[in-house]
């Protein structure tokens, strides 16, 4: 919401040179489909399919069936490599290492159909393609349970896709670990007996990204132009042109199926359609006014058609004013060439957001984007397509974060906002996942992502990768890698390394966070610390007195 006065053309448009998304540059691809046991007959359709989108949407396409493509200096050329209905064993040992290294480095994965039928005695292919093939009925229509509409997959069908393909069933269920964009609607087809039944999801992996889609079995699925785009969006994610929230997601309760439980308050409104809200004048709130929420993680999607205004609030009191909801509750603004302090992500005239992390996540008008905005007690942390952008506590006597209704802003004949599939829990009903933040903006790493016991905890430039991906699952351990944060050999004295060990309800694995910042050993009484209150990259963790200082200060996730 804009509370300023209108700035002159020449400053508007400094702003938005300065932070409007720049356009993806050209960049390359590279199709493998290589098989070492089934082989479809669908292959060549694919790959062509892949050359037309590539020549309309600005990437170049490599296509091989020859595993020495997999080296180091080969594979740095790429943004993505697309497995394209693999098969078997496709590898070898020096392959896959070089592989692994260029996901670890930040490459992506896009894998079709029987990639998921590929490579199964490879533990790290097996987490980043998300699931293994176990059988399938024959070929038949089916209906696709569209789940996120707002991955560039995903975000053009309706939600009830019905198409013709091959589905699989897989060994394993991978919604616990990945983000779940459609599942199978096993009662308007023979032969699914998964119950739950994903068949495309994407996640991070281990500092790049993975998109993997069921279908792509037959000829005619390449000439489908809906399935060509969800095949275009995957590929566009793989490669880290569009951004999405791929972090697991459960758990939460959807509150635009219908309008029910909302209302109008102010001039303009909203019209839906097809499980989308689209404004239409102002300056009005659309707001929840069935409850009041407290301590939740708020998840919503949003589009704008150009440099367009709007925002979501939280924490103000029931009421149909609108201007109740800006005076006594925050604004988490939607506006890319605003002032900092009004700019998309910012807490409207509070807080302006880590411009750098908010331009990196960011996609353009025409694109959705997806918001967290996790509220525990008066800290009110955003998260914008899965990446932090801002972290602020309320210490307004006159506000409160801490209980009240949410709302979305229709700001005006000339702004032009979508909302869709609005959802929250209660934040403490799941595990809290992200980077650990402390002196100097470092991230608690470990050392080399190397999970063996005793590898040391340090401090290092965030990267985003798996040795920066702590989880607090709420039981006073700090995990990574599958290993606990852990005081070197249960001792207690000033100084004791912290490294990883297996988790085994130790009290040395045990840390509670305080209010000053800090996180505290119960079993020693002292606090993490980076020795020496040193930031430099490679920086021990260690066990020390506590005593507030700035080395002692962390932000959980």
């Amino acid at each position: 919401m804009r509370r300023m006065a209108i700035l002159t053309g020449a400053v508007l448009l400094a702003g938005a040179l300065l932070t409007a998304p720049a356009q993806a540059e050209p960049y390359k691809i590279l199709v493998f489909s290589k098989t070492a046991g089934f082989r479809h007959d669908s292959i060549p359709a694919g790959v062509q399919a892949i050359r037309d989108l590539g020549a309309g949407n600005g990437f170049t396409v490599n296509h091989t069936e020859d595993g020495a493509a997999f080296t180091a200096s080969n594979l740095a050329q790429y943004k993505a490599v697309v497995f394209l209905n693999t098969t078997g064993d496709v590898l070898n040992a020096t392959q896959q290492t070089a592989f692994e290294s260029y996901i670890k480095g930040g490459g992506g994965f896009a894998g079709v159909h029987s990639a998921a039928d590929t490579e199964y005695d490879w533990p790290f292919y097996g987490g980043l393609v998300g699931a293994y093939f176990r059988s399938h009925p024959a070929t038949q229509q089916a209906q696709v349970k569209v789940e996120d509409r707002a991955h560039a997959s995903t975000g053009h069908l309706p939600a009830t896709w019905t198409r013709t393909d091959e589905w699989y069933n897989y060994r394993t269920n991978p919604r616990p670990d990945l983000h779940v964009l459609a599942t199978l609607d096993e009662g308007s087809y023979s032969g699914g007996d998964m119950g739950d039944h994903p068949t495309s999801w994407c996640q991070p992996y281990q500092g790049g990204r993975s998109w993997y889609t069921g279908g792509g079995h037959t000829i005619a699925s390449y000439g489908e132009p809906a399935f060509r785009t969800h095949l275009l969006g995957g590929i566009h994610y793989a490669a880290g042109v569009s951004k999405a929230d791929c972090r697991p997601e459960n758990d939460y309760t959807r509150l635009l199926d219908t309008t029910t439980g909302w209302k109008q308050a102010g001039p303009g409104g909203f019209a839906y359609a097809d499980g989308t809200l689209s404004s239409s004048g102002g300056m009005g709130l659309y707001w929840y006014q069935a409850r009041e929420f407290s301590s939740y993680s708020l998840k919503l999607d949003w589009k704008l058609t150009g440099d367009d205004n709007s925002g979501v609030f939280i924490g103000f009191p029931a009421g149909d004013d609108p201007w109740s909801a800006v005076n006594n509750g925050y604004e988490v603004q939607i506006d890319a060439t605003d002032a900092p302090d009004k700019t998309t992500g910012a807490i409207y005239g509070f807080k302006e957001p880590d411009i750098a992390a908010r331009d990196t996540a960011l996609n353009p008008p025409g694109e959705w984007n997806t918001f967290e905005l996790l509220v525990q007690g008066e800290r009110l942390q955003v998260f914008l397509n899965g990446v932090k952008i801002n972290d602020f506590t309320n210490t307004d006597p006159a506000r409160s974060l801490a209980q009240g209704h949410i709302g979305l802003q229709n700001h005006g004949d000339a702004d032009h906002v979508s909302f869709r599939n609005v959802r929250i829990k209660a934040a403490g009903s799941g595990p809290r996942q992200g980077q650990i933040t402390g002196v100097g903006g470092k991230c608690v790493d470990v050392n080399g992502a190397n999970p063996a016991d005793g590898t040391k905890i340090q401090l290092w430039t965030c990267n985003g990768t798996a040795a920066q991906a702590w989880t607090l699952p709420g039981d006073g351990t700090i995990r990574a890698l599958g290993k606990c944060m852990d005081v070197k050999g249960g001792a207690t004295a000033n100084g004791t390394p912290v490294q990883v060990w297996t988790c085994n309800g130790a009290d040395a694995q045990k840390w509670t966070a305080q209010a000053n910042g800090s996180l505290r050993n119960p079993q020693s009484n002292r606090c993490l610390d980076a020795s020496g209150g040193s930031s430099a990259d490679g920086t021990q963790l260690i066990i020390w007195d506590c005593h507030s200082g700035f080395n002692q200060k962390w932000t959980l996730p």
